[in-house]
């Protein structure tokens, strides 16, 4: 209690004077710029940690972004589930009427909601990645699940992708493209999303103006990453043909997901100081509990972002969403997470 009463009245001070600030500033922007190679390689040091890691703290689909909480009280594998279907509804699919549409998902992480979209609705799906792990995860649950000839993960940069697309979505992945680069993934999305296609774009964002990535979180934790404002995505959203057919800020979901991360990943100190030290637990321990005071005090939350190349790619009202994520969350029954989760594959 005392801990959340001092976070919910901090005061930001910096201890740094104005020539310190203009030079974080600028080196900043300079970790923005994610050409081909720096890209990869700032990919790699946050997502390509074990996978025993990763199993020990996040659900059984291994969704590393945030969850859909309808229900304060949910689990994890609740909240998961229930974002996956909020993602699916936005998406506009429809049972019986999708199957052989072609989804593209970039940033696809472990796999989870290319398969998820593929289970429901029978689209194929391409998932784009340039976590080498994850993309081989991916396409290991493909083949288990027998469908990796309508389920496939690639290894490549969303900006060498090509051929066409009736649905687009990217979870957790605009934070490391780079404000510099918005432009350039608006314009590459547009391209590759059919006429009367709808893209779906989730990720962190700051309910204030454009701010900058702290010194810490850039060394440590997400090189290359920034977490944008509205004003950054509609702006390049406007100049790139874009019309913007939905929008939705989520509020506190993410805190209620890295708490739970967090206390799921403290349960598991030993482990993760076995797999790697002490310092990598306490950091990690840090990490959580900064970005869940952030989006429960702080400014950040998370955007979702609907857009269309035609004004009739959706309906007229947005009724539809919610009529189906609640059709989609009640197909699916919750796993259960288990302490003993995160034996060495």
């Amino acid at each position: 209690m005392q801990q959340s009463r001092a976070r919910a009245n901090k005061v930001s001070i910096s201890p740094h004077g104005p020539l310190r600030r203009m030079v974080d500033i600028a080196a900043a922007k300079l970790d923005q710029i994610n050409l081909r190679p720096k890209a990869s390689k700032n990919v790699k040091h946050h997502y390509d940690l074990t996978r025993q890691f990763y199993e020990l703290f996040l659900d059984e689909n291994r969704i590393y972004s945030m969850g859909y909480y309808r229900q304060p009280d949910a689990t994890l594998e609740r909240a998961q589930l229930d974002k996956l279907a909020l993602i699916a509804a936005k998406l506009r699919l429809e049972p019986g009427k999708s199957a052989g549409m072609r989804v593209l998902d970039i940033g696809c992480g472990w796999g989870g909601l290319a398969l998820y979209l593929h289970r429901h609705f029978g689209c194929e799906v391409l998932g784009v990645s340039l976590a080498p792990d994850q993309v081989r995860f991916a396409q290991e649950s493909s083949a288990a699940a027998g469908v990796s000839d309508k389920v496939k993960f690639e290894l490549i940069d969303y900006r060498d992708v090509t051929g066409q697309f009736d649905r687009i979505t990217s979870v957790g992945m605009i934070e490391h493209v780079g404000a510099m680069h918005y432009k350039e993934y608006f314009t590459k999305t547009h391209d590759l999303l059919a006429e009367n296609g709808i893209m779906l774009t989730h990720t962190i964002g700051r309910a204030g103006p454009p701010g900058r990535t702290d010194k810490w979180t850039r060394k440590y934790i997400f090189p290359g990453g920034f977490v944008p404002s509205l004003s950054h995505l509609v702006d390049a959203l406007e100049h790139t043909g874009w019309a913007v057919s939905d929008f939705e800020e989520l509020r506190t979901h993410y805190a209620l997901t890295l708490a739970e991360w967090y206390r799921r990943t403290t349960l598991h100190e030993a482990e993760i100081t076995a797999l790697y030290d002490a310092r990598m637990f306490r950091m990690w321990q840090f990490y959580l509990a900064g970005f869940e005071s952030s989006f429960r005090y702080g400014e950040l939350v998370n955007f979702h972002i609907q857009s269309v190349k035609r004004k009739d790619a959706v309906p007229m009202t947005r009724d539809y969403i919610s009529a189906e994520t609640a059709r989609l969350s009640a197909l699916d029954a919750e796993p259960v997470w288990h302490l003993e989760r995160g034996a060495a594959e």
